[in-house]
């Protein structure tokens, strides 16, 4: 198993591991499925975006679950996610049980995940 240090925050990320990237009022969820220290990179497969509504300038309650476990991995600069709480993920793995598929199909899981990539590479180019 590899392991690295992020250069962002000095925290440890493992295989396996849940880490979050947040933008705005989202957080994307996901597993770490390898780490690649020479580029800095890190092969990430989405569990689900999180968007949060937003009171007095702090996120505080979440708003909508999409759930992004049938789609595509992610290979994203280590420096741009933070680790997951174990209380955000134990009340998320909840919620994505309980989810109705025919509420968001998947293509619209698709969408609402290219334009959160879109929104944070815009936001981070020189990470790139």
């Amino acid at each position: 198993m590899r392991e690295i240090v992020s250069n962002a925050s000095d925290l440890l990320f493992k295989t396996n591991q849940i880490i979050c990237l947040e933008y705005q009022h989202n957080c994307l969820y996901g597993e770490v499925i390898q780490l690649i220290p020479e580029r800095k990179l890190c092969w990430f497969r989405p569990m689900c975006l999180v968007q949060l509504s937003c009171k007095h300038s702090q996120a505080t309650d979440v708003n909508q679950i999409i759930d992004l476990q049938s789609g595509s991995d992610l290979l994203w600069p280590m420096n741009l996610f933070r680790p997951a709480l174990d209380t955000e993920v134990i009340s998320l793995l909840g919620r994505l049980k309980d989810l109705d598929e025919t509420l968001m199909p998947k293509a619209s899981s698709r969408q609402y995940l290219n334009k959160f990539v879109r929104q944070v590479w815009q936001a981070n180019k020189d990470k790139f």
